[in-house]
């Protein structure tokens, strides 16, 4: 396999039921040999978001990176497309209303990542000790937001914060919106489903993520969400960006 990028990734994913559902709808992505993760969240409160979530991983699973990171996010764009259409008529045939999961997508290539996503999943860089949320949530209250109608406080709490606008397979058309990032030595990503971002604070993701360790991050994010009652499905991916090449890594003396 060609190498595609001359940062070491490094990454570890986590998911767990809950404390209150009973089938997991959530599935993860994580092959940081070919520079690809996903969480996709199955769309609570409607038919089969299991097979829904499930069906975009095994989409996304063979994906391949290619010549050019561009291509890369265009073929993995093509595949939830075709989820969707599945999805759509899965439910057609099932005399279901919606079949359907959210889904965040992240792809490295060269100096560079990708991100892709539909819904309330979400992608968050950690760099230099700093937390930025990358995706902007698909759902009523980040629309709220965005037009000054609602606080951030109030929208911890909102009533409707639960209520997505896009989902992979709720709608004939499916939007997905897409970004791109020059990518730093010792970047950590997470993607996580909102299992993880309703319960945990960004000041506790930030400080799991700090550390570095994937591992130890990942069960860390999943055990504070579990600590708050695991009401919903939970998901956290991290994945680590090692520039071996930059001039002031600290190396092992070999003589030692």
């Amino acid at each position: 396999m060609t190498q595609t990028t001359p940062f070491k990734w490094t990454s570890s994913s986590r998911t767990h039921t809950g404390l209150v559902r009973k089938i997991n709808e959530d599935s993860v992505l994580d092959l940081a040999d070919r520079g690809i993760w996903a969480v996709a969240d199955g769309m609570g409160g409607h038919t089969l978001g299991d097979f829904a979530s499930n069906a975009i991983v095994a989409s996304l699973s063979d994906l391949q990176p290619g010549d050019a990171l561009e291509l890369f996010a265009t073929d993995a764009e093509a595949r939830l497309q075709s989820v969707n259409r599945q999805l759509r008529a899965e439910a057609h045939n099932r005399g279901a209303q919606i079949i359907g999961s959210t889904v965040v997508v992240l792809l490295a290539h060269g100096r560079r990542c990708a991100y892709l996503w539909a819904g309330d999943s979400r992608i968050y860089l950690c760099r230099n000790g700093h937390l930025m949320q990358l995706t902007r949530d698909h759902s009523q209250v980040e629309e709220l937001l965005a037009c000054g109608s609602l606080t951030a406080e109030d929208a911890i709490h909102h009533p409707a914060r639960n209520l997505i606008t896009r989902a992979v397979g709720a709608a004939e058309t499916l939007e997905v919106d897409g970004e791109m990032i020059e990518v730093a030595d010792g970047d950590i990503f997470l993607l996580c489903s909102d299992g993880v971002s309703n319960e945990v604070s960004e000041q506790e993701i930030r400080a799991a993520l700090v550390t570095g360790n994937c591992p130890q991050a990942a069960d860390e994010l999943v055990e504070i969400a579990l600590m708050r009652g695991g009401r919903d499905n939970i998901s956290a991916v991290v994945a680590r960006a090692d520039d071996l090449h930059t001039s002031d890594k600290t190396v092992l003396n070999p003589a030692l």
